[in-house]
């Protein structure tokens, strides 16, 4: 099992400002893919349903969802 830790939080000026953050740490089995990854967390966070850009970087994942100034970070916890 891999762990994985999930920020949710607001954006000023496209960047993460932490005025409010949601936080969890979620494990999927060593085989998931990223989609399997990505929607588990949405649901954690209560995105589900909700249309994000997603972004690569490097083993991390950003999810930036459509009309909303938040942002979405997973995290691969060691």
């Amino acid at each position: 099992m891999q762990k994985f830790n999930i920020e949710y939080t607001d954006t000023f000026g496209g960047e993460a400002n932490y005025s409010w953050v949601r936080r969890a740490t979620i494990e999927v089995p060593d085989n998931a893919s990223d989609l399997t990854l990505v929607r588990l967390a949405k649901k954690v966070i209560g995105l589900t349903g909700v249309k994000c850009k997603r972004e690569q970087w490097g083993d991390d994942i950003v999810l930036r969802p459509y009309s909303s100034c938040t942002i979405c970070f997973i995290t691969f916890k060691e």
